[in-house]
């Protein structure tokens, strides 16, 4: 009799255990647990810890209540200026009622993302470029309300939604790029221009102070070569006047003339008896007048003391100076055409 009840003893504890086994169920913190008694919801939803369910009774599902993120495959669209892109999205969403979930749809991950992808379409086709290109704070707003519209009767609410990316067809890349570069070659050119009046105001400015000192002229030409000279690998050409040249070529003959009048009033005073510089010498005797008068016709005079003085305002000196040396040559040997 005491064996027996010791055996049914021990056959009801393990009884109970298996019991408490199968109905013992564990609800995480980020979880709500729901109950379906005999396919009907249970009239409260279980909260996190531990928590009892009846055995073949009742079936609890366990939803997650963390914000989801989910990837909206991309779509592809033509907007409103007739430009074809495609366009792709995330959503951030999360449940709020975990009855709705599970009871109001089959789904509520594959039902949010149907509804992501439709409304992005929608979104494309109300929307131009440039506001999908610039303006996504607006279209990210009503994307999120269009998708939180019927996502409310779930038991989710949409959180946020973000465009990620707007691929454009080569040709329209192309485009906005030659677009864009006409605008900065526009803006380039208008900003040179600026700079061209400002310079040509300074320029005039500088021009009025230098037509008060001529001089500056020239000392802005001096920096100028000295700037270009610092590179050491061009060729630097000076144009010089006409009027320049000429003037040191007479300086030129000048000095030439004072050097052969200085030479031969030298050469004169170092032969004895010969007269002074200055001085005409006495007539020659007849035999020299009479070989004087039968001198050649056409030979060529000899030039006077005066114009080899005056030889510096011609372009040349007289053929006879061209000749000159250091030899024994004075005034009256020149005058005589010797």
């Amino acid at each position: 009799m005491l064996e027996e009840l010791v055996t049914a003893g021990v056959a009801l504890v393990s009884v109970g255990a298996v019991y408490g086994m199968a109905a013992a169920r564990v609800v995480k913190q980020y979880e709500r647990g729901v109950v379906l008694r005999l396919g009907r919801l249970a009239s409260e939803v279980r909260g996190p810890g531990f928590t009892m369910i009846v055995p073949g009774v009742d079936r609890m599902r366990k939803v997650n209540m963390q914000i989801i993120t989910m990837p909206v495959p991309a779509q592809e669209g033509i907007t409103r200026d007739n430009v074809t892109v495609r366009v792709d999205a995330v959503v951030y969403f999360k449940v709020v009622d975990a009855a709705d979930a599970v009871v109001e749809v089959e789904d509520y991950r594959f039902a949010v993302s149907q509804v992501a992808q439709t409304s992005l379409r929608s979104i494309i086709g109300k929307s131009d470029l440039d506001d999908l290109l610039s303006n996504r704070e607006k279209l990210n707003e009503g994307l999120a309300v269009m998708i939180d519209s019927p996502a409310l009767g779930w038991g989710v609410r949409i959180d946020r939604v973000e465009i990620k990316d707007v691929s454009l067809p080569e040709t329209m890349k192309r485009s906005m790029a030659r677009q864009a570069e006409a605008t900065r070659d526009r803006r380039a050119r208008v900003i040179n221009a600026d700079a061209e009046l400002q310079a040509s105001k300074k320029l005039a400015e500088a021009a009025g102070a230098m037509s008060d000192q001529p001089a500056a002229l020239q000392l802005r030409l001096l920096q100028t070569v000295v700037a270009v000279a610092a590179e050491k690998n061009s060729t630097l050409v000076l144009p010089f006047p006409v009027e320049l040249l000429r003037f040191l070529e007479r300086s030129g003959l000048q000095a030439q003339a004072q050097t052969a009048v200085a030479e031969a009033q030298q050469a004169g005073a170092q032969q004895p008896g010969t007269p002074p510089a200055g001085t005409r010498p006495p007539p020659a005797s007849g035999a020299t007048a009479a070989s004087g008068a039968t001198a050649d016709p056409g030979a060529t005079p000899a030039p006077s003391r005066e114009a080899v003085e005056d030889g510096a305002e011609g372009d040349a000196l007289p053929p006879e100076l061209e000749t000159l040396t250091d030899s024994d040559v004075t005034w009256t040997d020149v005058e005589e055409g010797r």
